[in-house]
């Protein structure tokens, strides 16, 4: 066997894993600015179940991000954490949680249709899988966004019959940096 075809493997290999890196980063950057978003936007949307919902979400988000970063470390590469500003939603009331609802289900079906297509081209069959799997879950939180702005209360569960809320959540609830 020629002793140069070790080397080629080798330089090979690495372009990949080089490529690889670069798209989980983007993946990973994307996934940030979502979650980002998701956060200045729980803070407007004061409907209960629509709030809860939103934290559920956000935990979510939490998770594939630390996916992502790991896997991103993992190859020997840095995470950039820094998020270009969006102008946080303004107004009060139906109006301003509406239009959240909508730009948070049009920022998922954007991920969805960048990196759907995408999958395929990774060349790792683990981070494909796990890339699948977060755009799986970005899929249903774009059908929660969807059932919110329905007028579905029952996002995440039925409550037992007479239960309710007591109203929207407390104004408070989002103070402080809960980003970390």
């Amino acid at each position: 066997m020629d002793s140069r075809l070790h080397n080629l493997q080798g330089k090979a290999k690495l372009v990949k894993s080089t490529e690889m890196l670069e798209r989980l980063r983007e993946f990973y950057r994307d996934k940030l600015i979502e979650r980002a978003r998701h956060v200045a936007n729980a803070r407007v949307v004061a409907d209960y179940d629509f709030n809860n919902t939103y934290q559920y979400v956000i935990a979510r988000e939490d998770m594939h991000l630390r996916w992502l970063g790991d896997a991103v470390v993992d190859l020997g590469g840095e995470l950039d954490d820094s998020v270009p500003h969006e102008a946080d939603p303004t107004g009060r009331g139906d109006a301003v949680q509406r239009a959240a609802l909508e730009r948070d289900r049009d920022g998922a079906q954007r991920v969805i249709d960048k990196w759907r297509s995408r999958i395929d081209s990774l060349p790792n069959a683990r981070h494909r899988t796990r890339v699948n799997v977060i755009l799986g879950e970005t899929l249903e939180h774009k059908r929660f966004f969807d059932l919110a702005l329905a007028g579905r209360t029952d996002l995440l569960g039925r409550r037992a019959d007479g239960a309710g809320t007591g109203g929207g959540v407390m104004g408070s609830r989002w103070v402080g940096d809960i980003t970390k």
